[in-house]
């Protein structure tokens, strides 16, 4: 095929990409890039100022979370890789933030590298009834002290030889600028090991050699001076590009329509199977997260690049920043189709609790053993849903059951109860449950109401008394009479 010449590419079939995602978490990675911290301020507004014509936002809740390059090892994290972070941040609140926040991730081993002075980049985002009001940004975007750059570059010079693949994660906030970026590539390349640069609003040129290119797509039509308005004009600028520079490939996202991949094999458009495009907040890194931990975990390039394409697709279709998983992989390339992707671990369901929160929702809760599942059951959940926007329920393991029934019980496995309460059309997600006492899932998963019916555990005082610390309420719904 012609270098310049786009097609649809020969790919992956299903078996290969589930084997590839399942061995994600045997990577190791090391990202060196932009630190930021990303703050959400969630409410509520009912009123104009008396001041200025301006919203009230009623304050209900905080949430910060790693950004730009951190968001990369959230990633990774997530993924299950081991992961050594190289980064710098400013001797101030949100240096610190940043540090505990990266520094309690399991498997991440963090370098984060303090500059007397200098801002740690900080994006405050006003978000009410799921709609973002104002985003307030702190940020220094000036080179590092030259000492610090070159303590930064020792630090990941020992850890690029430790790893398996490189990702260099620029934002344009002063991490990789000057000739930092060119001694890193060829760092990695006499190591013998694979660079990739994800590149914001940087010099493509400093990165030349490096083995994968991600550029954005204005950073790519500013680089090659061509225009890159559908499929066609992004093939030939990704081509064009990669021989300007020596690069091994360019991979560039053409947001819901996939990614464009253009190597020595020539250029191929890479399905992504998006849904509904909700947010396209961090789905480039979830993109070069992947990538990284697939080509680190022994994928040639053309897999890793096309599970990086559906890790994008799966990012895209959450709002908010959002990390995907091993499980996501699987859930979408799973033939059984929707019924059994509606079931997911607690934490996957306390971040998608988490991002409808974001659009306003409401979210319920209802929490059972359902062995079996029975018409009172249903007609239960059906009540809950009433009242909620989205529905969440939690089954009981064969172990909890046999705990609370004895011996005989449970009289279904707990897939198969899981299953059949997954294919109510009222549910939307459902989770194991370990324990007798539900009050950890629900402190996880802060659901705004929680059904109960006759066999309800714990105490409806106690019950109500945790909910009531995020404004959530207990609805006692009425469930038909059935044998226990």
């Amino acid at each position: 095929m012609a270098d310049d010449a786009a097609a649809e590419a020969a790919e992956p079939g299903v078996a290969e990409l589930l084997a590839a995602a399942r061995r994600l978490s045997r990577a190791s990675v090391l990202v060196v890039g932009d630190v930021m911290l990303d703050q959400y301020v969630f409410g509520q507004v009912e009123r104009v100022s008396p001041e200025a014509p301006v919203p009230v936002l009623s304050v209900q809740r905080e949430l910060a979370m790693p950004g730009g390059a951190g968001n990369v090892v959230r990633n990774l994290g997530a993924l299950g890789a081991a992961v050594a972070f190289v980064s710098v941040v400013g001797d101030d609140q949100a240096g610190s933030d940043l540090t505990g926040l990266i520094g309690g991730q399991p498997g991440v081993e963090p370098w984060l590298l303090v500059q007397g002075g200098r801002t740690t980049t900080t994006k405050v985002r006003m978000v009410a009834q799921g709609q973002q009001l104002l985003r307030v940004d702190r940020e220094s975007t000036a080179p590092l002290h030259p000492k610090l750059a070159e303590r930064m570059l020792r630090i990941a010079g020992d850890a690029i030889v430790a790893t398996s693949v490189t990702i260099l994660s620029d934002y344009h906030k002063g991490v990789l600028t000057g000739d930092t970026a060119a001694r890193l590539v060829a760092a990695a390349r006499q190591a013998g090991r694979k660079v990739i640069a994800a590149v914001h609003g940087g010099d493509l040129a400093a990165y030349a050699g490096a083995d994968v290119l991600l550029p954005g797509r204005h950073d790519l039509a500013r680089a090659t001076g061509q225009a890159i308005d559908d499929a066609a004009g992004v093939a030939a600028a990704a081509a064009a590009l990669r021989r300007m520079h020596g690069f091994g490939a360019v991979l560039v996202g053409r947001g819901g329509e996939g990614m464009t991949l253009a190597d020595t094999a020539g250029v191929r458009h890479l399905r992504g199977e998006a849904g509904e495009v909700l947010d396209m907040s961090g789905v480039g890194d979830s993109a070069v997260a992947t990538l990284g931990a697939a080509l680190a975990s022994g994928a040639d390039l053309a897999l890793a690049a096309r599970l990086a394409a559906l890790a994008g697709a799966i990012a895209m279709q959450r709002v908010g920043t959002a990390v995907v998983r091993e499980r996501d992989f699987l859930d979408a390339l799973s033939p059984e189709g929707g019924v059994l992707r509606k079931i997911v671990s607690p934490e996957t369901a306390a971040e998608q609790l988490e991002r409808w929160r974001r659009r306003g929702l409401r979210a319920g809760f209802a929490h059972g053993s359902f062995d079996p599942p029975r018409p009172g059951h249903a007609h239960l959940l059906a009540q809950a849903r009433t009242v909620s926007d989205r529905l969440v329920v939690a089954v009981a393991t064969d172990a909890t059951v046999r705990r609370r029934k004895g011996a005989g019980r449970p009289m279904l496995p707990q897939d198969e109860r899981a299953a059949q309460v997954a294919a109510l059309p009222e549910v939307d997600l459902v989770v194991l449950a370990e324990d007798d006492d539900p009050a950890a899932l629900l402190q996880a998963l802060r659901p705004d109401v929680l059904a109960t019916g006759a066999d309800t555990l714990g105490e409806d005082g106690v019950t109500a008394a945790l909910l009531g610390h995020w404004g959530g309420r207990v609805l006692h719904a009425q469930r038909l009479a059935e044998p226990a």
